[in-house]
């Protein structure tokens, strides 16, 4: 079993920033990638940023530019630093992360997700 607490959402006006942080605990031997999603109100899930545990990264390109996705190996956490934010970035923020277990297998978890909501 995997946990991922998500923390740092919240209310700001359009322009300002936000930093999201993710912890994962519990039992597995080590995580490939871990990152951010977002799903607004009647759209679907989508990508937001990645990070993989030998430092690459990946980003929307909606976000390019404006978020910047880090992590500590050493604590398994992942954090994603949100500036110029903008009304279209309103919407349940959500961490993933994929884990090996001792069986070998790669599994994916996910959080249970963080409200940012931007104001115009």
């Amino acid at each position: 079993q995997v946990q991922l607490v998500e923390s740092g959402g919240g209310l700001v006006q359009a322009g300002g920033s936000l930093r999201l942080s993710c912890a994962a605990s519990g039992s597995f031997v080590s995580i490939y990638v871990m990152g951010w999603y977002r799903q607004a109100p009647g759209k679907q899930r989508e990508l937001v940023a990645t990070l993989t545990s030998d430092g690459n990264t990946n980003y929307a390109d909606s976000v390019k530019g404006r978020f910047t996705i880090s992590g500590d190996n050493a604590r398994n956490t992942v954090d994603l630093q949100m500036t110029a934010l903008k009304p279209e970035d309103t919407a349940v923020y959500y961490c993933k992360a994929a884990v090996k277990v001792r069986t070998g297998a790669r599994i994916a978890y996910w959080g249970q997700g963080t409200q940012v909501t931007i104001s115009s």
